[in-house]
């Protein structure tokens, strides 16, 4: 309904937007040609000014028949109306107080600062970032600044097809990048690799790839040997049968994922924590609204330490294993953590003691015939 509401309104803005102009243009052409006729009257002042009175005269006459003032008043009107069903339909299915969906949370206001403005540095708007503290008189971490700084001059740079800086910072995390089985060296040496094909410098690229691309060869043999056979094809690579190494989506596909290996070795997430928090909770807002409306009259909502029903993240938002017990249908918490039976089977810390009436006991599985001890389940950390 919202969006053929929308649309609708699109349609009108359309529609009252190339009236308006056809209208401008009309308007415009009957004064050019007037301005035409008067300049080419003769010379006779007298019979000019006769003339151009009854250019003047008819030209007045054109634009009271086109009535152009009451024409683009009345596509305002019906632009008017347009948007004032929108405005209604809209206060219809969203709801102007959303205060009620939230509990009051201690939190120092100096805390909260910090991750505001952590996260204007993670996007990228330090100036922001930089005011916002100095308004708020608190102090960030200058570290996690010049970290970011350092991580966007080099995006920036992959991002205009620069491979240089990203490669200085590849090789010097050599060994950690090797750690997290990420070939990010790898491709940053590839796409230099190619730089120097597509000028058709087939020694040079020769060279390099025995200098820097060699090292990964016995974990990256296919693309090695890819890389080494498109050497036969050096200053036509368009012609080739390796115009995979061409895409122009590469240069951004490998900005996106140097983002991540950074923000990885530097023990930062690849998304904006504040950022992934705020549309999580955009994402479950409708449904927090809803318990509201149940929940107030009862007052339970600011004592509430959990939903009383299952809350469904999409995949985007969710970070962490989480873990059922088939026996209590209950989630996995600290107090109450999954239990890794002998026989393979998982049960939560709270069914064991159940069954093995307070540990004192051997217990069977309820889903095979083995029998264990609550001494012999060992914790799972998910």
């Amino acid at each position: 309904t919202l969006k053929d509401e929308f649309d609708h309104v699109v349609k009108k803005q359309k529609l009252a937007s190339s009236r308006t102009i056809d209208l401008v243009n009309q308007i415009e052409k009957e004064i050019e040609q007037a301005i035409g006729a008067i300049q080419e009257n003769g010379t006779d002042r007298d019979a000019a000014s006769n003339l151009n009175h009854e250019i003047l005269t008819n030209l007045k006459n054109t634009l009271k028949e086109l009535v152009p003032v009451k024409q683009l008043e009345s596509c305002q009107k019906e632009m008017n109306t347009a948007l004032g069903k929108w405005v209604k339909t809209t206060e219809k299915f969203f709801i102007n107080d959303i205060s009620k969906a939230y509990k009051n949370v201690d939190m120092e206001p100096h805390v909260l600062n910090e991750i505001i403005a952590n996260h204007l540095y993670r996007e990228a708007l330090f100036d922001i970032g930089d005011n916002f503290l100095g308004e708020a008189s608190c102090l960030a971490s200058i570290k996690l600044k010049q970290l970011f700084q350092e991580m966007y001059e080099i995006f920036g740079a992959l991002r205009t097809e620069k491979s240089e800086p990203a490669l200085s910072w590849a090789m010097k995390n050599h060994d950690a990048l090797l750690q997290n089985d990420s070939c990010l060296e790898l491709k940053l040496h590839q796409l230099q690799f190619v730089e120097i094909l597509k000028q058709g410098k087939r020694d040079e690229a020769l060279q390099y790839a025995r200098t820097y691309l060699a090292p990964f060869a016995t974990i990256h043999k296919d693309v090695i040997q890819k890389l080494i056979a498109s050497i036969l094809w050096a200053g036509r690579l368009d012609q080739s049968p390796y115009t995979e190494f061409l895409v122009p989506t590469n240069w951004e596909k490998l900005a996106e994922e140097f983002a991540q290996q950074f923000c990885n070795l530097k023990g930062q997430s690849s998304t904006g924590p504040m950022g992934m928090t705020v549309a999580a909770g955009a994402e479950v807002l409708p449904i927090l609204l809803k318990l509201m409306t149940v929940l107030t009259a009862k007052r339970e909502w600011h004592s509430m330490k959990e939903f009383p029903f299952p809350l469904d993240l999409r995949r985007d938002f969710q970070f962490h294993s989480v873990f059922i017990c088939p026996v209590l249908r209950e989630q996995g918490s600290d107090d109450n953590p999954p239990m890794l039976l002998p026989c393979g089977h998982v049960l939560s810390k709270q069914s064991t003691v159940k069954l093995s009436k307070s540990s004192s006991r051997s217990f069977k599985c309820p889903y095979c015939p083995f029998e264990a001890l609550a001494s012999e389940c060992k914790r799972l950390y998910i």
